[in-house]
């Protein structure tokens, strides 16, 4: 069905883009560079509503049951056993090193009197 659409808004382009052409040639009130320029414009519009619905929505079924069908095609294993033999043992991050280091305070004794 959507081919059949697409297929007849290609025609409908083309005998307007066409159409548009021969209006402009015949009028003869134009000059050759107006009746191009023209032409060109009418081309680049037909050219976007031609391409603006394109590619057709897909039901949010179809949707949900391809993503079902290519998880089952998936050949991924999920590490569900991260202490299986041959695996690294996973660690916890260590602490930051230290960018400054701290100055030691010198005290200073006070005055026996």
């Amino acid at each position: 069905m959507y081919r059949t659409v697409s297929t007849w808004r290609m025609y409908l382009v083309s005998l307007l883009l066409l159409a548009a052409g021969a209006l402009l040639a015949y009028t003869g009130a134009n000059s050759g560079f107006v009746v191009v320029a023209a032409t060109a414009a009418v081309a680049a519009l037909s050219l976007l509503l031609a391409c603006s619905d394109a590619a057709p929505g897909l039901a949010p079924g179809r949707v949900r049951t391809a993503i079902r069908d290519r998880e089952r095609r998936t050949a991924f294993l999920p590490q569900r056993d991260p202490d299986a033999a041959g695996r690294p043992r996973p660690r916890a991050p260590g602490h930051p090193p230290r960018t400054t280091t701290r100055v030691p305070r010198i005290r200073i004794p006070a005055a026996v009197s």
